[in-house]
């Protein structure tokens, strides 16, 4: 028997903000599927969240730059019973431009854009006939930073074009969806105290313990706290520690005034 939040399916479950926002949401209710391409770690994860919440876990190993992979987690984010999903795997591919491998290029766009457009394309049309549900998609605050130059900042042209359309994809769907009971949001942390940084995203961080990489960040945790906020007051752009919510607010003002002079007259 479900409970009566329904099922959340959290890709990159495995660690970082996906592991931390499936404990939270199996201590609220929620059923989980959980998405990744470690099975050790979603065993582990799996096991935590059933003995520690008596909530139904399930466990997909699926890399989802695998269009197989990738149509089988889809079908399972289009049941019924789904009313929460969080498109969270994401993988980074830094590194200068004319030297990325072709082969990582691919997965990056994959995994980044085609995996978060499928899924959420697969969820939508349930939520949207039972009257409720929920789509998180995690970009990046590297999503804002496309005029700044590497150094401090990764070389991640590929990378920050792809979380770049996580941002536009799921604004201009929240603006498509704005009559309807669906919560959309776009999630976007700064350096997070998570193991991104340990890979390119060709392979998953290997060992069965999740870990950090040296840059330290914010918890993860914390990240989760802010998105879940930002879903109860409607913010469909959350930055988690932005205080001043008028700059978020600011894109749709700055897209207009760029739309409205770019206009011909009589256009």
């Amino acid at each position: 028997m479900s409970t009566p939040h329904g099922t959340a399916l959290v890709t990159g479950a495995s660690s970082g903000i996906g592991a931390a926002y499936a404990g939270r949401l199996a201590s609220q209710g929620w059923d989980t599927v959980l998405v990744a391409r470690r099975a050790e770690r979603l065993d582990d994860l799996a096991q935590r969240l059933r003995e520690g919440t008596g909530t139904t876990v399930e466990t997909l190993v699926a890399d989802l730059s695998d269009p197989g992979d990738l149509a089988r987690v889809a079908r399972r984010a289009a049941g019924d019973d789904v009313g929460f999903l969080l498109n969270n795997a994401g993988i980074n591919g830094y590194g200068p431009f004319a030297a990325l491998e072709p082969e990582l290029m691919t997965k990056v766009l994959a995994v980044n854009v085609v995996a978060v457009t499928a899924l959420t394309r697969a969820a939508v049309p349930a939520m949207l006939q039972r009257g409720r549900g929920t789509v998180v998609n995690v970009a990046s605050q590297l999503a804002f930073a496309g005029a700044l130059p590497p150094h401090p900042l990764p070389e991640r042209a590929v990378y920050g074009g792809t979380k770049g359309y996580v941002v536009t994809f799921t604004r201009t769907l929240a603006a498509e969806l704005a009559s309807t009971p669906l919560r959309i949001q776009v999630l976007c942390p700064g350096l997070t105290a998570t193991e991104f940084h340990r890979s390119r995203g060709d392979e998953p961080v290997a060992g069965r313990d999740q870990s950090v990489h040296e840059d330290g960040g914010m918890p993860a945790g914390e990240v989760v706290n802010a998105s879940l906020a930002a879903l109860d007051t409607g913010e469909v752009v959350c930055v988690p520690g932005l205080k001043d919510l008028t700059l978020t607010d600011g894109l749709a003002e700055a897209e207009l005034a760029i739309r409205t002079a770019a206009r011909r007259d009589g256009d």
